[in-house]
């Protein structure tokens, strides 16, 4: 018998542009993996027609809130009218272009009771491109992310990060809107920043990359852009990348107006 995963307490909220069809897949593989939630919510950031188009058909196939916008304003826009939507005391918050694996649903009927049980979390973190530089043991599956004071290491940033994660769903109240009008990576940032500043408390999963895939296909790329320099792998940026980011985040973290 395939069991059947209950998550009432929780909106799914996706955050979309321009990409339906990954969407459908995200959509199909929750559905597939029997992932039931209290609501889903597709905020799209002013995706063109035929994604338009595509979104209103899955909205009939799936039974989601689409949120949507005349206009493209920004990734800070999409994520703060998609959180308003949300009505379930947590958020499940995944960008269209993830994809959960088998492990999953096991894994998030953990965090769902780690949650109920331990009100101090704000976050709790699935996904990520490398392990968090400072945790500490919580669970078997689960550490704490820490930031010790003499820490200089310029990844602490990533306390927070938009990728995969369950969040209370009033998290803008406690840490603030998303900076709108800005690059996702600068929206991103800000965020970092002020769940920093404001004692912000989360746990990462310690296989971070066995609950979800990110899927870019050459059909429906990245739509985010990024200046050269940021990922460049030439020894002498790098190191001046390095040693600005270094200096930059360990100033903004003390010195930034929230």
């Amino acid at each position: 018998m395939i069991k059947t995963y209950e998550f009432p307490t929780v909106t799914l909220l996706i955050t979309h542009y321009n990409r339906s069809s990954s969407l459908e897949n995200l959509l199909t593989t929750f559905q597939r993996l029997n992932c039931r939630f209290g609501d889903i919510v597709v905020s799209d950031d002013g995706s063109k027609e035929p994604h338009q188009h595509h979104l209103n058909q899955l909205k009939e196939i799936f039974s989601f809130q689409l949120i949507t916008t005349p206009v493209n304003r920004g990734l800070g826009n999409n994520i703060n009218k998609g959180q308003d939507a949300v009505k379930t005391p947590y958020t499940l918050y995944v960008q269209e272009d993830f994809e959960p694996t088998s492990e999953f649903p096991d894994k998030f009927v953990d965090a769902l009771t780690i949650f109920d049980q331990q009100p101090q979390f704000d976050i709790i973190r699935f996904y990520a491109y490398m392990r968090y530089p400072y945790l500490k043991p919580f669970t078997e599956a689960f550490s704490e992310m820490f930031i010790p004071i003499w820490a200089i290491n310029y990844k602490k940033l990533y306390f927070y990060s938009d990728h995969p994660h369950l969040r209370r769903s009033s998290f803008l109240e406690k840490f603030g809107r998303y900076v709108e009008g800005i690059h996702p990576d600068q929206t991103e940032y800000r965020m970092s920043i002020s769940f920093i500043q404001k004692k912000g408390k989360g746990l990462f999963y310690n296989h971070y990359k066995q609950l979800f895939d990110q899927k870019n296909s050459q059909e429906e790329p990245s739509t985010i852009h990024r200046k050269r320099w940021t990922f460049s792998k030439n020894p002498f940026i790098a190191t001046y990348r390095y040693l600005y980011r270094h200096l930059k985040f360990n100033y903004d973290i003390h010195f930034m107006r929230p």
